[in-house]
């Protein structure tokens, strides 16, 4: 990378860590207190509804925000249109939501789900009326303004569902805290992004962009019934509290996979697309993004699969044990995610969502009976295909990065192998401390720090190159502030 790319991409990774860790840091301790005020009936309930709306919001904004994002030279025209756009799908998607609640409700068998998914749709006009502004924010590699926008509507929306739930509206408090974070990030949004949509809504700009971005969203609508036909599933083969446990069981690894796939994708594709004429160059920036994800996903993972019983006994009680075997088997299935999303991108900035959407169909023709029949066999079988199906789904995203690029999955896999193999040994340490020190304060301290020493010294040790990034950052950083 050049010195202003390297600067750009550091300075955008540095702030969306911080956005992802500080935001969904507060969102963890939100949900930590929810968990011990609500019952899993109460998430399973929510749960059910989780598949409509992410259903919903793929359509609502059709790739377009993604198009404009690797467009180049995007003009006003190009914004207002795609504005327009979401905004008068976000319309049509809540009615047809708030409509078809009464059949949702009937096939759950939960009258509830009846005014719970009618207000809970609302999110999906809220977050259109910001959605381009926020779109600006990523373009730019603004992380900063995103990081104060994310940050405040965390604490608004925490203290929503918070005060709901110690007023006992159980399910509601859910639903007011989504309802809530979507209006605090639209109004927060408004407030720092100086754009206003022009009324103009141009047939070219709409076509060059969809022409695009319809096979995105093709191949993310594949992707996201996949991945939230789960609740749906289980909700209908198992019962509400089930369906609390998987959700709860999810929520820990979810939390860690996604707010390091966050950080990373959401810099990786404004500036792997700045590059995206030059193969070699896009692999060895693909390469490095790569490392520095694995450098920090795999022992975040592995040590919180190893400290799960402790984990789940302090943070959510004893009534929440259940979903510890749950969750570990959850956090081996979110390996490989960072290898898949990345391939993913690759594939968007070399123009292809043709294939993007071609091994999307593929891979969910396979996965999708792996899944429907572990589904007979309890939660824990469920869990188990979800793993194979991690693997299944990581080997057929990288087969045309291969073919586009030359960059093989076994490439990848070799880049990334030495930080799997210090992990796999931070696993067995925590493993062991949650299993011979039974009082669980002691056993994650103790996890915690043999566990940093033995990460920080072996990778040290061996010169990795994440590590040699992570710590000249660092050295950096302290030299700045002495000379400010």
């Amino acid at each position: 990378m050049t010195d202003s790319l390297k600067q750009k991409t550091v300075k955008g990774v540095s702030w969306s860590f911080v956005e992802q860790i500080l935001t969904r840091g507060v969102n963890f301790v939100i949900g930590i207190i929810l968990a011990r005020l609500l019952s899993p009936t109460d998430y399973g309930l929510v749960g059910m509804l989780t598949i409509f709306i992410a259903f919903s919001q793929i359509f609502v904004d059709g790739g377009l925000t993604n198009a404009l994002i690797r467009e180049k030279d995007a003009s006003d025209k190009d914004y207002s249109t795609v504005y327009i756009t979401n905004m008068t799908l976000s319309v049509i998607f809540y009615f047809l939501l708030f409509f078809s609640a009464p059949l949702v409700a009937t096939y759950y068998e939960q009258p509830l789900l009846k005014p719970l998914m009618r207000v809970i749709s609302l999110i999906l006009i809220i977050s259109s009326v910001a959605s381009v502004q926020g779109t600006l924010l990523t373009k730019q590699v603004d992380f900063r303004t995103k990081f104060a926008i994310s940050f405040i509507s965390a604490l608004v929306s925490g203290a929503a569902g918070v005060i709901c739930a110690l007023k006992g509206l159980g399910p509601w408090a859910l639903v007011a805290q989504s309802v809530a974070s979507a209006s605090a990030v639209t109004i927060l949004t408004l407030a720092f992004v100086r754009w206003m949509p022009q009324l103009i809504f141009s047939k070219e700009s709409f076509k060059r962009l969809f022409s695009y971005s319809y096979k995105l969203m093709a191949a993310s609508l594949i992707n996201t019934i996949y991945s939230n036909i789960y609740p749906m599933v289980i909700g209908k083969r198992f019962s509400a509290s089930d369906v609390g446990m998987f959700t709860r069981g999810n929520q820990f690894p979810t939390v860690a996979s996604e707010t390091l796939v966050s950080t990373f994708n959401r810099v990786a594709y404004p500036v792997l697309s700045k590059v995206q004429d030059d193969d070699r160059r896009l692999i060895e920036v693909f390469d490095k993004f790569l490392q520095i994800f694995y450098f920090l996903a795999f022992p975040v993972l592995l040590v919180l699969c190893g400290c799960s019983r402790p984990l789940v006994s302090l943070l959510l009680t004893d009534k929440w044990l259940p979903c510890v075997p749950l969750m570990q088997l959850l956090c081996i299935s979110k390996l490989p995610t960072g290898m898949i999303r990345n391939n993913l991108i690759l594939l968007y900035v070399k123009g292809r969502s043709d294939l993007a959407l071609r091994m999307e169909i593929i891979k969910k023709a396979i996965m999708f009976p792996i899944m429907f029949v572990s589904m007979f066999f309890g939660l824990k079988a469920f869990c188990c295909a979800l793993i194979v199906n991690s693997w299944i789904d990581m080997y057929c995203s990288a087969y045309y990065t291969r073919k586009i690029l030359n960059y093989r999955l076994w490439d990848q896999l070799k880049t990334v192998f030495p930080y799997l193999f210090i992990s796999l040994i931070l696993l067995a340490e925590s493993l062991l401390a949650s299993y011979f020190i039974a009082n669980n304060w002691i056993s994650l301290g103790v996890s915690l720090v043999v566990c940093t020493a033995t990460y920080y010294l072996v990778t040290k040790l061996m010169h990795l190159y994440a590590f040699n990034e992570a710590m000249g950052l660092l050295r950096k950083r302290t030299i700045n502030v002495e000379e400010d």
